[in-house]
């Protein structure tokens, strides 16, 4: 049977309109034809909603009995008989009365549409529980009647019912929406334009998260690749420089502007290793991105700005935010730049903003770069420089401008050879240097046009140029080197200074460690690799990234940590000078790992501790409460032995029941003391078989006085796959919890109903209840909350009921029962293999 269709009505406040807009879809679906019933309708005395119900099949609700009142509920089982194709059912969120079907209202919705029935709803904003603590923060009120998220997300079809503030406050003033002695007060409180603005802004941002799912699923089956807009994701492009938080807060400022926007921060490293970039500084502006509600992202490329094209097309953004380039009107000469080849490349339906900043036209600094090079492209253009400059400059002074004379003319050929030297170095300086000298010698020392000099001044003149030109290369060149091995170290120390910080706070995992390794490094895969002795094999203790080297011989690059440790990577072979920073990293990846191995024995010593302050509880327990039994049993013994004393009959039997009573309460002790210790030293081995719960709960009801217990457990509930005798010992050891500390003349209800693949037995009592707080403290061994007397137990009861549920792979928890008490809910898996025949309890019902 195909699963109905679940249509919700959503709202922002109570009185917008989702009843009436559920009631006339309905009349619309009559009309054409369909057989569509009301199965769960509340006008509250609304005359329009009251109205639209005339015309309208309703199914007869189901009377419940509860603390002497009656209340109805929809009634599951006749709409499942009648079985319309549409049945409206209104309030998802609502809670049944207890002695329901099912707790929830929305439970009651998935059988139906297990059942094959389609369903229309209706849901509050505020109802969905991930939104609780926002809408507790706006109204002050917390709201307990709540339906999951997923729930709703799982309807076939959503629709927003929308309502201005001022027009619901308008609705709600002329008696519309609550009774007039009620209006005056909702106005004042619930009802606020700021709460009703900030629910439907709510409310609006949910359906339209909602709308971009379906957006991205339908991009991503029919292979879209161009942008879509429809809504604002803006990319805000990083260099590691100070000038990014400025463009960070921009991109926020253009995404508060249109409703939903969103901020997604890229940092693009190349592939080549070690970059210009700050940790530091990329540290403090991920942080920033992340608190004003957007994303930051690490992208590896060669190609800075196909990359960011690339990415902004990926996650359908509509804006790119760059900053001016820090770059000196002068270095234009080498490329646009990036934002003017993403503004060029970014085509029609993507916008590119260029924000200006402080750091505009400061200049960039030198590139660190791997050892001593300067780069491929200012060797190149040293070497243009050095060869080419001469000749041209040779050119010009021969053909275009008069005779300067031979000084003016070394000048300028020594002005090309500083050019040289700074751009590509000592080499490019040497060739222009000799080239110099010989284009001198050839066209401006007379005789001309040959390599001898006449005039001895003239030798002396070259050679003084050369050494002057070679001198000068040399000391710039040493300048060019020592300033880009300056910037490469400072790189270098703000990159280990950002590590050894994050590994002694201890903020860093192995895996995130060699992460970044990865990405400083730009290699394909990094792994530590470790063994126990010189011939011992070798183990991975973690890894990152593809294929990682299993041994340090299959690693590009092996960095060895002690006798027995190498961290090892793959992708390329690095120079020397990059291994000082990576011997770095490799012992600070054994630092984090020696911390994780010491973290886990000291989870192992806490567990010992417990074990140690259980076996102390247990001393205690056997000197007190397991005496207490054994002294009222020796006393009665005694009495009964005594010969100073003619007991009667009375007084005999009294004495027999008070050692009977006293034997009992030790069996319990001594059994729950046993299953504790079986339970701590995990030697339950439970038995699964189907089980039918109705022939389990009641026997595990013989500890308890007859009468104290009110039992509903339906015959039609599904196998339940458990093992049998540990599911009796729990239900009995949470049933006599709740006897004990239920007031006297009230019984207690042991309940049971079918939710998805599981079983729920609630347990539910009238007694003091338990703090929210307390609530996973009573589970735990000898624990007994309030001012229980010694000698009622140790403690160990709801510990080992919880400790059997577990085992058989259920669970159990505590509710706070509605109108006091607590509820005990034991939840036990079905049988997967026989599914039950009622579609209201298939393994199916909450997919």
């Amino acid at each position: 049977m195909a699963r109905g269709k679940l249509r919700i009505y959503l709202g922002a406040a109570p009185g917008v309109g989702k009843t009436y807009a559920m009631l006339s879809e309905a009349h619309r679906r009559i009309e054409r034809g369909t057989d569509c019933v009301v199965a769960f309708v509340e006008h509250h005395h609304r005359p329009r909603t009251e109205v639209m119900l005339h015309g309208l099949e309703e199914v007869p609700r189901k009377e419940i009995e509860y603390r002497g009142s009656t209340f109805t509920e929809m009634d599951v089982d006749a709409v499942l008989a009648r079985h319309p194709q549409v049945a409206l059912v209104d309030e998802l969120p609502h809670t049944n009365i207890p002695g329901s079907r099912n707790t929830k209202r929305w439970q009651d919705v998935e059988e139906l549409l297990a059942a094959g029935i389609d369903v229309i709803s209706t849901v509050n904003i505020q109802h969905l529980e991930s939104l609780g603590d926002v809408v507790e923060s706006i109204t002050g009120i917390r709201q307990q009647e709540t339906v999951p998220d997923e729930v709703v997300r799982r309807a076939d079809q959503i629709e927003l019912v929308d309502m201005s503030p001022q027009a619901l406050r308008r609705r709600m003033a002329h008696g519309n929406i609550y009774k007039p002695d009620k209006v005056d007060a909702a106005l004042a409180n619930y009802f606020r334009p700021g709460n009703l603005t900030a629910l439907r802004e709510l409310a609006l941002l949910w359906v339209a998260d909602r709308v971009d799912e379906y957006l991205n699923e339908y991009r991503s089956e029919h292979r879209v690749s161009t942008i879509w807009g429809s809504r604002e994701r803006i990319v805000v492009g990083l260099t590691g420089g100070p000038e990014g938080r400025t463009l960070i807060r921009r991109a926020a400022r253009l995404a508060e502007k249109g409703a939903g926007g969103e901020v997604l921060a890229v940092y693009i490293a190349r592939s080549d290793g070690l970059n210009s970039a700050s940790p530091k500084e990329l540290a403090v502006q991920r942080t920033l991105v992340e608190d004003l509600g957007g994303t930051f992202h690490h992208v590896v490329g060669d190609d800075i700005p196909a990359a960011l094209l690339d990415f902004a097309r990926g996650v359908n953004a509509t804006q790119i935010v760059l900053g001016v380039s820090r770059r000196r009107s002068w270095q234009y000469v080498f490329g646009p730049g990036v934002g003017a080849t993403v503004a060029r490349e970014s085509g029609p339906d993507l916008d590119v903003h260029l924000i200006t900043h402080d750091e505009a036209g400061k200049g960039r600094g030198l590139p660190v770069a791997r050892g001593a090079r300067l780069g491929r492209s200012r060797l190149i253009w040293g070497w243009v420089v050095g060869v080419l400059g001469p000749a041209s400059l040779t050119w010009l002074l021969t053909s275009v401008t008069p005779d300067v004379g031979l000084a003016n003319d070394m000048l300028l050929y020594l002005a090309l050879t500083v050019a040289a030297a700074l751009l590509g170095g000592l080499f490019p300086a040497l060739a222009s240097a000799v080239v110099g000298s010989l284009l001198l010698n050839w066209y401006f020392t007379p005789p001309v046009h040959t390599l001898t000099i006449a005039d001895p001044k003239n030798i002396v003149a070259i050679a003084i140029f050369l050494g002057v030109a070679v001198s000068v290369a040399s000391v710039v060149d040493l300048a060019a080197r020592r300033t880009q091995q300056a910037a490469r170290l400072r790189a270098e120390s703000e990159i280990l200074s950002f590590l050894a910080g994050n590994v002694l706070r201890g903020e860093t995992t192995l895996e995130a460690l060699l992460e970044r390794v990865r990405e400083t490094f730009g290699m394909e895969s990094v792994a530590l690799l470790e063994r126990t002795g010189e011939t011992a094999p070798w183990t991975c203790a973690g890894s990152v990234g593809p294929e990682p080297a299993e041994v340090p011989e299959d690693a590009h690059v092996d960095v060895p940590v002690g006798d027995h440790m190498a961290l090892s990577l793959r992708g390329r072979v690095l120079p020397a000078a990059d291994r000082r920073v990576l011997a770095a990293f490799a012992a600070q990846a054994a630092v984090v790992l020696d911390r994780q191995r010491l973290q886990h024995e000291a989870e192992q010593a806490k567990e010992l501790a417990e074990g140690n302050r259980i076996r102390t509880a247990l001393l205690a327990a056997v000197s007190h409460d397991l005496r207490t039994p054994l002294a009222g049993i020796k006393a009665a013994v005694t009495s009964l032995r005594s010969d100073d004393v003619e007991w009667s009959e009375e007084d005999r039997a009294e004495l027999l029941a008070a050692i009977e009573e006293g034997a009992d309460r030790l069996d319990l002790l001594v059994g729950n003391l046993l299953d504790m210790s079986r339970l701590q030293t995990g030697t339950v081995t439970p038995i699964i078989r189907e089980t039918d719960l109705d022939e389990v709960v009641p026997m595990a009801l013989g500890g308890v006085p007859e009468g104290s217990v009110e039992l509903d457990i339906p015959e039609t509930l599904p196998m339940v796959y458990v093992d049998r005798g540990l599911l009796e010992r729990a239900v009995a050891n949470v049933v006599e919890n709740a006897v004990k500390y239920s007031p006297p003349g009230e019984r207690v209800l042991v309940s049971a109903s079918a939710l998805a693949d599981r079983v729920e037995v609630r347990v539910v009592d009238r007694g003091p209840g338990v703090p929210d707080e307390a609530k996973d403290r009573i589970f735990e061994p000898f624990q007994r909350y309030g001012d229980s007397p010694r000698g009622v137990g140790v403690g160990l009861g709801l510990a080992v009921a919880r400790g059997f549920a577990e085992a058989v792979g259920g669970t159990l928890h505590a509710e706070d029962t509605p109108g006091g008490g607590l509820t005990m809910v034991l939840a036990v898996p079905t049988s997967p293999q026989r599914p039950p025949e009622r579609p209201h309890v298939s393994a199916a019902a909450m997919s």
